[in-house]
């Protein structure tokens, strides 16, 4: 199950533990973010750049960006207008 840390209406996700355990969450983000509000912004983390994750989010419209942090670790920001 997806989990968020909210801080206002910044919903903040981290993924990298369970896609480096194999598991590939991008479809439970897709229905977290179908049900999110409006201007809400999304922050992933994710140990490496997640591209078809990116790739579905700009599908649904959102407006994307990936930074790397560290090794291993990237963060996806998105915001739902």
């Amino acid at each position: 199950m997806l989990q968020a840390k909210w801080e206002d209406k910044k919903a903040i996700i981290d993924l990298r533990e369970r896609i480096l355990n194999g598991e590939h969450p991008r479809h439970e983000v897709f229905d977290f973010v179908k049900s999110s509000p409006e201007e809400t912004i999304f922050e992933i983390h994710v140990p490496r750049p997640a591209k078809p994750l990116r790739d579905g989010l700009e599908e649904m419209g959102l407006n994307v960006s990936l930074d790397e942090l560290d090794e291993e670790h990237f963060r996806i920001t998105a915001e739902k207008n």
